[in-house]
């Protein structure tokens, strides 16, 4: 993922988490709103509570790559926001990959 793409502003995260679309299942929780802007971008939040930093990065890293691998089912203009949930950390990649495509399909549907 380009840092280019990323929302790190602590306003930025908040306005969406208020003011945007909302969705979850047991791994994730997603927020979407439109930006002003002619690409999308991710902000990825992960809990204290799911483990120490090594595990939060790793967590991070993880869903860094699936959403590289699913980047033609986002659309232009709109900020994610996607907060791990305590259901992620017991499944196997392959089910971290469904629920997150899963939730994007419905968002978009939306």
């Amino acid at each position: 993922m380009n840092k280019f793409h990323t929302v790190k502003k602590s306003n930025d995260f908040s306005n969406i988490i208020h003011n945007g679309k909302f969705v979850k299942n047991r791994s994730y929780a997603l927020y979407v709103l439109a930006n002003n802007l002619d690409y999308y971008r991710f902000g990825i939040s992960v809990s204290k509570k799911l483990g120490n930093s090594v595990y939060r990065n790793k967590y991070k890293r993880q869903l860094r790559s699936i959403i590289d691998k699913y980047k033609k089912n986002y659309q232009n203009g709109m900020d994610y926001i996607i907060i791990i949930r305590n259901g992620y950390i017991n499944l196997n990649f392959e089910d971290k990959d469904n629920d997150f495509i899963y939730l994007i399909n419905k968002i978009n549907r939306i």
